[in-house]
């Protein structure tokens, strides 16, 4: 069988991403199978098939037959146990291509859910298959979590020096969707969002969009993650692909 009629495993389809790729590989012709950790029936051309990446459970037959594999599954920890689990059996499969999604700073930012993204790059890159990985910013979706959370509070705690990048969910799912239907890259530059912003000026946006204020208080951000984020580690102002849709344009959307 050729490449193209082989499916391609997806992690983390049931996600956020997975919810802009799907549609777009289906779109390309391509057979797709997403593991899933509760039984689900095929829908939309997708196959679906149980198990769970961090128990190394199902994964087995997740990867039989498969050419590409495309790695968005993470969590807030655990992430480089998931991919050491995928990576071996993908290897003993036969899988021909991997790509994998991880964050700008992976192997910088001294704090466990970095960490855990750079031990899955490095699971990844290991493991003897072809691969590309992707670097990303922070989502317009998960920034949107946490300032919607801190902006409910009474008195909105503002860490002095932590700024963010954020990037459509959308933009990265389409340069994800090119680089799996590509050719292996290992790693390729990183995709971040056109605007830097200081993690207040982000809480203070929701706030009016919403009609709402709140007191300030800065607070410090001590020790090596305090240092790595002055830095700016967890950012990238120099070689990114950038993303067209601004934090701006997603909050408007998402408050309509």
């Amino acid at each position: 069988m050729t490449q193209s009629n082989l499916p391609i495993l997806v992690t983390g389809g049931t996600g956020t991403l997975g919810g802009h790729v799907l549609p777009q590989l289906r779109e390309a012709g391509r057979q797709l199978r997403v593991i899933s950790r509760r039984d689900r029936q095929p829908s939309d051309g997708v196959e679906y098939v149980s198990g769970d990446l961090l128990k190394g459970e199902g994964i087995e037959r997740a990867v039989d037959g498969v050419h590409t594999v495309l790695h968005m599954a993470g969590g807030p920890k655990g992430d480089d146990q998931v991919a050491r689990n995928l990576m071996r059996a993908a290897a003993k499969a036969g899988v021909q291509y991997v790509v994998y999604i991880s964050v700008i700073g992976a192997d910088k930012v001294p704090l466990g859910y970095f960490q855990a993204k750079y031990g899955a790059e490095q699971a990844v890159a290991e493991s003897g298959i072809p691969y590309t990985t992707l670097r990303a910013a922070q989502f317009h979706d998960l920034v949107y979590t946490v300032v919607s959370k801190m902006g409910g509070m009474p008195i909105v705690p503002a860490p002095k020096v932590i700024r963010f990048q954020p990037v459509d969910s959308r933009d990265v799912a389409d340069r994800l969707v090119e680089l799996t239907l590509g050719t292996p890259a290992g790693l390729v530059p990183d995709i971040a969002g056109p605007t830097v912003y200081p993690m207040a000026d982000l809480i203070r946006s929701y706030l009016a969009a919403k009609g709402k204020s709140r007191p300030f208080l800065p607070v410090p951000v001590p020790g090596k993650p305090g240092k790595a984020y002055r830095n700016g580690d967890n950012l990238t102002l120099e070689g990114a692909l950038i993303g067209k849709r601004t934090w701006e344009q997603f909050l408007a959307e998402k408050l309509r």
